[in-house]
């Protein structure tokens, strides 16, 4: 009995790992299509010019909402990832942590996104989550990359280029001409699925 338990948690573990690691890059492709399907359903919707937080207003904000939902647990995935596969470090606890704040702040952008129909309560709480997000979006792969970085492979170091990609692209939105924010804002939606993708190709290479 003790043999057929050793064996099998293994193979539970992998599954679990595999599941999960999955999930966090089908969340990304959720966000990424419902963005993809609302700039085509929303009327008047302008993908170079309107962002995205003005595709979670109005008659279809549903469709969105269920790419950011997807989105936010495709962080806790890979926040449950983090602490079930610790790789030590300072670092790699304040990235887990941090993953699942980011989760809590991108579920709270669906659930409070008003700033596309001029709530200006909902405005003011939205500018204030960007902001801690944009902040966390940095710190979350800089804290990560010494820990997967142990492991071989290439993870740390994209994990670094990312945050760094990230420092320097994100500040840059605030002054942008608002013709092309919504653009740009895509763009920095990539890098953060980008930094989801990695951790779970490294969540999903250490259990094989």
């Amino acid at each position: 009995m003790q043999m057929a338990r050793e064996t099998l948690y293994p193979e539970a573990r992998r599954g679990f790992v595999t599941a999960l690691s999955l999930y966090a890059c089908l969340g990304c492709v959720i966000f990424a299509v419902s963005i993809l399907i609302a700039d085509f359903v929303v009327p008047d919707h302008d993908w170079i010019a309107d962002t995205i937080s003005d595709l979670g207003a109005g008659k279809y904000e549903y469709i969105v909402d269920i790419g950011i939902y997807a989105f936010a647990a495709a962080l806790i995935a890979a926040a449950l990832l983090a602490a079930h596969l610790h790789s030590g470090g300072r670092g790699w606890s304040f990235g887990l942590v941090g993953l699942a704040v980011l989760a809590l702040i991108v579920f709270l952008v669906g659930a409070r996104n008003e700033y596309g129909d001029q709530d200006k309560d909902g405005a003011v709480i939205h500018v204030y989550l960007v902001c801690a997000l944009g902040v966390l979006q940095f710190l979350v792969p800089l804290g990560m990359a010494r820990g997967a970085g142990r492991h071989g492979g290439p993870h740390g170091r994209i994990l670094v280029a990312l945050a760094a990609l990230w420092l320097v692209s994100a500040p840059v939105f605030f002054f942008l001409s608002t013709g092309i924010d919504g653009l740009y804002e895509r763009y920095l939606g990539v890098i953060a699925m980008a930094m989801v993708v990695t951790l779970a190709h490294l969540f999903h290479r250490l259990c094989r």
